[in-house]
């Protein structure tokens, strides 16, 4: 009994300690995003020079963006068996605005006791628009950005307590969000750039009905949004390139 103890207390501290690692890398990378973007800011000469050559542009490229965070981050810091990927692709209009659309595959597998066995997994996509409120050089390919989305997911899962299963079943889920975050210019290799950078979210999910309890039927898990819950938060942090 001693011995079961003593693992199982060894098994959360090295949990514990496994969370904290992630948390500062996580930090770091952020870090480094702000350093790079000071580090790597227009001269005024050039500045100018491209809000000239621009001045009429509307579309200014499309950039593509992949998590790397949140696969490392949903396997680490929960108890479930977790998986989530993710890509985002948005177009930047007119230098400020950036129509944004997020595509991703996500899924879990938990055993509580005997309350509950789930088993789920599926598809989401976002839309919405960013935009840069910062007004000194908006030519500039660096950005500090905010904006909403607009999320649904769908999924297929196996849900229901131990040893009872229920029936294979597909459920599909809407939510809002508020974003914030940054992305900064690394390297530009011919007319190709290369991005860092980082995204919070706040959450809000429109289909509220109860997630907790077997008789309800709705997966205890969104693809894409987290555990089922009225209000939810969640961080990613990309790389990117624009074309």
């Amino acid at each position: 009994m001693i011995d079961r103890y003593a693992k199982r207390q060894k098994t959360a501290s090295l949990k514990e300690q496994r969370q904290v690692t992630i948390g500062r890398i996580i930090f770091v990378l952020c870090l480094l995003s702000f350093v790079l973007c000071p580090a790597n800011a227009q001269t005024p000469a050039n500045a100018n020079a491209k809000a000239k050559a621009n001045a009429d542009s509307i579309y200014m490229g499309t950039m593509l963006k992949l998590d790397i965070a949140s696969p490392i981050v949903v396997s680490a810091a929960n108890k479930w068996k977790m998986q989530h990927y993710e890509m985002t692709v948005n177009v930047r209009l007119a230098k400020r605005f950036y129509p944004t659309f997020e595509l991703g595959y996500a899924g879990g597998s938990t055993t509580q006791g005997d309350s509950l066995s789930y088993n789920g997994h599926g598809g989401f996509f976002r839309v919405g628009c960013d935009i840069n409120p910062l007004k000194k050089h908006p030519e500039s390919p660096h950005a500090l950005l905010i904006g909403v989305r607009l999320g649904t997911a769908v999924q297929g899962a196996h849900q229901g307590t131990p040893g009872e299963p229920q029936p294979f079943r597909v459920k599909g889920d809407c939510w809002g969000e508020i974003v914030a975050g940054c992305q900064v210019e690394i390297a530009k290799v011919n007319n190709t750039s290369f991005y860092m950078g980082w995204t919070g979210r706040f959450k809000c999910l429109f289909t509220r009905a109860d997630g907790t309890t077997v008789d309800t039927m709705n997966p205890v898990y969104i693809p894409g949004f987290g555990k089922r819950d009225i209000i939810g938060w969640g961080v990613s942090y990309h790389l990117g390139w624009r074309f």
